[in-house]
């Protein structure tokens, strides 16, 4: 169970959703920030408003259903995210890690593969580095979504900071879709569910 630092007033939201990316017009439709396009297309899914808060995102709260969906983008950059997330649970009452569902880009995926993933190794992402080192677990959901690996001698960093060409980015934006639909089949069916409808898809 999650430690709370301060209750929540209210009722708990049943999954917090965080999408990372970078903020700013600069890194907006860039490879590293198909998470927070996940945020954006959940909020427009579901009448929400994404507002800045003390938390350091951009967060709102949906409902889908008769659940409580609160979603969110931090403002820090991305290999900070663990601060933003850290405010986020806090704030949104979250008390299980599988409760907690991260949103991020996978270059070890083909671009627009999504796959599901509950706890284990974090790949070197420092993204989610960060997210361990706050909640003291990588007992988390994770939905990664594919944008393959750097052509030729190009450096990760330089691959993921760049805007795709138009084939890869209708591949990505199928991607953002089906990650989309994965945090509503989460809510509905559960994690495992899930985890073995998104990962078998092709």
């Amino acid at each position: 169970m999650l430690k709370r630092r301060a209750e929540r007033r209210g009722t708990p939201a049943d999954l917090l959703v965080v999408g990372l990316g970078n903020p700013g017009p600069d890194y907006e439709r860039t490879r590293h920030n198909v998470g927070a396009d996940v945020v954006t297309l959940l909020a427009e899914r579901h009448g929400g408003r994404l507002r800045d808060g003390s938390e350091r995102a951009l967060s709102a709260e949906v409902r889908v259903g008769e659940h409580r969906l609160a979603i969110a983008f931090p403002l820090t950059f991305y290999n900070e995210s663990g601060d933003a997330v850290n405010r986020l649970v806090r704030r949104y009452g979250v008390d299980d890690f599988d409760g907690v569902v991260i949103v991020h880009d996978e270059m070890d995926l083909d671009p627009g593969r999504v796959k599901v993933k509950l706890g284990g190794g974090l790949a070197g992402n420092n993204g989610l580095k960060s997210i361990r080192r706050v909640l003291g677990t990588d007992e988390f959901v994770r939905i990664r979504i594919g944008i393959g690996k750097p052509p030729g001698q190009m450096k990760g960093a330089d691959h993921v900071l760049r805007r795709p060409g138009k084939a890869e980015r209708t591949e990505l934006d199928i991607g953002i879709e089906v990650a989309a639909d994965a945090v509503e089949s989460i809510l509905a069916q559960g994690v495992e569910a899930t985890m073995n409808t998104v990962n078998a898809r092709k």
